[in-house]
């Protein structure tokens, strides 16, 4: 209902628009557009690009238009998926019993950052929205190195000596699991524990810091068409403030087809927002010069 409604306020302010056209380049300073009814140029007196990123292609977001601008000359940066999940490999119990199942009230940790909330376990791997606040230092450690180890602290409320307490407190014959359980882990935290580490320690104290500070190794980002965002795109220094592109006057660019990144979706819409409202005052001083 949003959507229409602010469809139909634009239409009522007298926008204009086409679809199924497909914008493949320039020829001279005409646009060139594929359609249904074939190849047509509009030459338009301002222009702005909003083509979005690639991560999502049934929308139309497909980051088609990124190597029409590297054609033309104009700077970009390789899109990568951000706001995303990753793989692990998980041993096929984990995946296949878990996928689907949410970690609530956890601390995850990279290097020397905390960030508390709730993931979900994937078939492969895991995403969510604590991962997706990470994402963007994992998904770079794992370009440069290969691999991401993180941190996960299932007990963020609990210190580690009255983890240990809990963890002591079990009848003769309570297998591990059920100690885990006694401690407040569910079935799902308990399974990510043992891929961690085989075998589970016995020892109290050397679980309760497993608990706290579980490992979790990650091997690649989930595929563009499957984060929430990405990053890359148009560069900042082939762009004066007003975001028109310096080698094509009269061409201004907005939204996620620059070259930043946003940690959640509310900063990324926010962004996006800010951006065209600054390319639209750019092509209006543009069109009154």
């Amino acid at each position: 209902p949003l959507l229409r409604a602010w469809l139909q306020r634009l239409v009522d302010l007298g926008v204009d628009f086409r679809t199924r056209h497909q914008w493949t380049g320039w020829n001279g300073e005409a646009l060139i557009f594929d359609t249904p009814n074939g190849s047509t140029t509009v030459t338009a007196d301002a222009t702005v690009l909003a083509f979005g990123g690639a991560s999502w292609p049934r929308l139309g977001s497909d980051g088609k238009w990124h190597p029409v601008l590297g054609e033309n000359g104009i700077g970009t940066e390789p899109l990568r998926p951000a706001n995303c999940g990753f793989d692990i490999g998980w041993d096929e119990h984990v995946g296949s019993r878990f996928a689907g199942t949410p970690l609530k009230s956890i601390c995850l940790r990279f290097r020397d950052t905390s960030i508390r909330g709730e993931a979900v376990v994937t078939q492969g791997g895991i995403e969510g929205s604590a991962i997706y606040a990470l994402s963007a230092s994992l998904r770079d450690e794992i370009e440069s190195a290969g691999r991401a180890v993180l941190h996960i602290d299932f007990k963020p409320d609990a210190t580690g000596p009255e983890l240990v307490s809990k963890l002591q407190q079990y009848r003769s014959g309570d297998s591990l699991s059920n100690r885990l359980r006694k401690a407040g882990l569910f079935p799902a935290a308990i399974a990510i524990l043992r891929e961690g580490a085989h075998p589970l320690p016995s020892d109290a104290t050397e679980l309760a810091a497993l608990i706290k500070n579980a490992p979790l190794t990650l091997v690649g980002t989930r595929p563009i068409d499957r984060a929430i965002s990405t990053a890359g795109g148009v560069r900042g220094d082939v762009l004066d403030p007003r975001q028109m592109l310096a080698h094509r006057p009269g061409v201004f660019v907005a939204g996620e087809m620059l070259d930043w990144e946003a940690p959640t979706g509310g900063y990324l819409l926010q962004g996006c927002f800010a951006s065209g409202r600054q390319a639209g005052h750019g092509a209006l001083a543009w069109l009154s010069r």
